[in-house]
């Protein structure tokens, strides 16, 4: 049986964690089903957790990240970390927004609709549409940029809190305090406990839980003592099959709270990070998977404008609207990927801090290429 002490250095070893491309794959077929058969009820009613999943998996791969690197150098560069998240984020996303406001110059006929768009332009382009706008106030397009405009405003705050706080758990206790303000929030908001016309309160709605619980699982697996609590329940043999299984029920359950379904698809994420070689693997690393797991970020981005294509040149049919609008976006991101996305990658290692020598005083864990946070 693997100790805790070994299966902690085999972490600290990984390059990347093949099950987490394997996940985000499965996460973005939940995405596009959900979109395509515009479902509120039922199982696929529930398929927009999958934004949760995506949310948990940020939040541990960015943190585990920002750990490394200063396990290894002594220090969190800023600069180094915002350029290579700009190079990831940016172009692609700018690149979208603009074919968006191009698309609907030229094909929306709706006057409303187009009107509404270019209202909300400028919060698409400062990453803050959760913030003004009402997802709820009929079809907007490029709606679901919200999610991402979540993200970055996590990227923008937390790796400042992970390096400047002096106690290496001030970080876990800044965002366990985040955690119980989103939760509190998200209760108050769906009770009408406080009024969404504040901006204040949409600000602090906007807080994602999967974030939050992804950030703080990269401290229990990062550090040997709280892996060896994590190992005694997460990484055993049985432990990735029965948090799948809990994961099925709080999604088909409707009425699990958002807090349980983030919590146990972020132990999901863990479970598969410390133990990669568990019963589902060969399913969730199957090459095909990660491939698609790899490009995630442009299928997401691309999915409604391919969707909007089917849907012009194809007979109802749903199935066939899914399917179609799937092949479609892995297309679009596979070119996007190869002939757009590369050349901002490669500037990435420009500011990649595993060049500088380890520091003599600091914890360095055994790891030759720090995760990718996709």
């Amino acid at each position: 049986m693997e100790s805790a002490q070994t299966a902690h250095q085999a972490f600290l070893r990984t390059k990347t964690f093949g099950a987490l491309d394997g996940l985000r794959a499965l996460a973005i077929f939940a995405v596009v089903l959900y979109h395509v058969l515009e479902a509120r009820e039922g199982l696929v009613g529930r398929f927009y957790l999958s934004v949760s999943l995506f949310f948990a998996i940020s939040g541990f791969l960015i943190t585990t990240l920002l750990l490394r690197e200063r396990a290894q150098t002594g220090t969190i560069s800023l600069k180094g970390f915002y350029a290579r998240r700009s190079l990831r984020i940016f172009p692609l996303y700018y690149a979208v927004t603009a074919l968006y406001i191009v698309l609907v110059s030229l094909f929306e006929t709706d006057q409303v609709v187009r009107g509404a768009f270019f209202d909300n332009v400028k919060y698409y382009l400062t990453y803050t549409s959760n913030w003004f706008i009402n997802l709820e106030e009929g079809r907007i397009i490029f709606y679901f940029a919200w999610s991402m405009a979540t993200e970055e405003q996590f990227y923008l705050l937390w790796p400042f809190v992970v390096r400047y706080f002096k106690s290496t758990w001030g970080p876990v206790v800044f965002m366990s305090g985040m955690l119980a303000v989103g939760i509190f929030m998200g209760w108050a908001t769906k009770t009408g406990f406080l009024d969404t016309r504040h901006l204040w309160v949409r600000i602090l709605a906007s807080i994602s839980i999967s974030v939050c619980m992804g950030c703080l699982s990269a401290y229990l697996v990062h550090f040997p003592r709280p892996f060896e609590w994590t190992w005694k329940v997460l990484g055993q043999v049985w432990s990735v099959p029965v948090m799948v299984v809990l994961v099925f029920f709080a999604i088909y359950r409707y009425d699990t709270p958002l807090w349980l379904s983030s919590l146990l698809l972020t132990l999901m994420v863990l479970a598969m990070c410390i133990r990669p070689h568990h019963v589902l693997a060969p399913l969730i690393d199957h090459k095909w998977l990660r491939y698609v797991g790899s490009i995630t970020y442009g299928i997401y981005l691309m999915h409604m404008i391919s969707l909007n294509i089917v849907r012009r040149v194809v007979p109802h049919n749903l199935a066939l609207y899914y399917v179609l609008t799937l092949a479609l976006s892995i297309f679009f991101a596979t070119l996007s990927y190869r002939y757009f996305e590369k050349p901002f990658l490669k500037l990435k290692d420009r500011f990649d801090w595993r060049s500088k020598k380890p520091v003599a005083e600091a914890p360095q864990p055994v790891v030759s290429t720090p995760v990718n946070p996709g």
